[in-house]
C-alpha cells in the first residue's frame, strides 16, 4: 500500500464482470477502497456483453475480426448509446454507492481520446473493420482534473475521428487503457478480462505465465488466440509507454484487483520491462 500510495492505477473492467451484479459490486468496491487508501484510480471500461445483447436485441448482426468488433454506422449508434449511456452509468452509480466521488466521461470529451480509423489488422494486411479506430494522441486534461479534484474517473472508450469532424470511432477498450495509462504516467495497469492470465500453450490450463517481458511477450505474441492479441498488445504499449508494470488478471474472481496488487504473489500476468 506504500508502493502504490499517490500513484495513478488504470483499471480498465470489461468481460462477465460487467453483466454479474455481486462482481460488479466488489469491484465497486475494490475502486472505493483504493481510493481511500490514497491511491488514484483510473477506470476504463468497454462494454461487449452489454453492445452485443443491445444488437441482438435490434436484430443487428456482430461480427469480430482479430479480436475486433467490425462496426458499421448503425452498430456505432448501438456503442455509442451503450457505452455511455448505459454501462457507464452503471459503473459510476455502483461506485458511488461505496464513494460518492465517482463520474463519468467519455473519450470524445475534451479530445481526451482522438483517433483514425484502423485499416491495419493484426497481421499486417488491409482490413475493413468500419467506424473501429486506432488511438493517435490522448489529451488527458479531462481525467487529470477530476483526479486533481480528488473524484474517480470512469472513462468510456469512444475516440473522436480525426478525418470526420463530430463523428466518432469504437476503440478497443484494451488499447484505450494503455494509451490513457501511458499519458497519465500511471504506475500499474491492471487489465480484468474472463480468463486466469495469459496461457503459453492455450488451452492448456497448466501453461499459465505468472510473469513475463516485452521482449518475451513479443516473441509469444503471434501463437495467441485472436481475442488476446488486444490485451497483449495493450500491455506491450503500456509498459513501452512509461508505465511500470502491467497486469491481466482474472475479472471473474472477486477483488482480483487487490490481490493483484497487494500480494507478493499477484493474481494473473505481469508484463514488465
Amino acid at each position: 500500500m506504500q508502493r502504490y500510495h499517490g500513484q495513478i492505477l488504470v483499471i480498465k473492467f470489461g468481460g462477465n464482470a460487467m453483466v454479474d451484479p455481486s462482481l460488479l459490486e466488489a469491484f465497486a468496491s475494490d475502486i472505493a477502497f483504493l481510493r481511500y487508501a490514497g491511491v488514484r484510480p483510473v477506470v476504463v471500461h468497454g462494454g461487449g456483453p452489454h453492445i452485443s445483447r443491445m444488437l441482438d436485441r435490434l436484430d443487428i448482426r456482430s461480427e469480430f475480426r482479430g479480436g475486433y468488433r467490425v462496426t458499421t454506422p448503425e452498430a456505432m449508434e448501438v456503442v455509442r448509446m451503450v457505452l455511455g449511456g448505459q454501462v457507464a452509468r452503471e459503473l459510476v452509480a455502483a461506485i458511488n454507492d461505496v464513494a460518492p466521488i465517482a463520474t463519468a466521461s467519455s473519450g470524445e470529451d475534451a479530445g481526451l481520446f482522438q483517433a483514425r480509423r484502423k485499416t491495419i489488422g493484426n497481421d499486417g494486411r488491409p482490413v475493413d473493420l468500419g467506424l473501429v479506430g486506432e488511438i493517435v494522441a490522448v489529451d488527458p486534461r479531462v481525467v487529470k482534473a477530476d483526479i486533481a479534484a480528488g473524484r474517480i474517473p470512469v472513462v468510456s472508450t469512444i475516440a473522436s475521428d480525426l478525418d470526420a469532424p463530430r463523428h466518432a470511432l469504437n476503440i478497443n477498450a484494451d488499447r484505450a487503457a494503455a494509451a490513457l495509462a501511458a499519458a497519465l504516467g500511471a504506475a500499474r495497469l491492471v487489465m480484468l478480462t474472463d480468463v486466469a492470465g495469459l496461457y503459453a500453450d492455450w488451452p492448456n490450463t497448466d501453461s499459465l505465465v505468472s510473469d513475463i517481458s516485452v521482449a518475451e511477450l513479443r516473441e509469444l505474441l503471434p501463437s495467441l488466440e485472436s481475442g488476446m492479441i488486444p490485451k497483449v498488445q495493450a500491455c506491450i504499449e503500456a509498459v513501452e509507454g512509461g508505465v511500470e508494470q502491467a497486469s491481466i488478471t482474472d475479472g471473474r474472481v472477486p477483488h482480483s484487483i487487490l490481490l493483484e496488487l497487494f500480494t507478493h504473489e499477484g493474481f494473473g500476468t505481469m508484463v514488465h520491462p
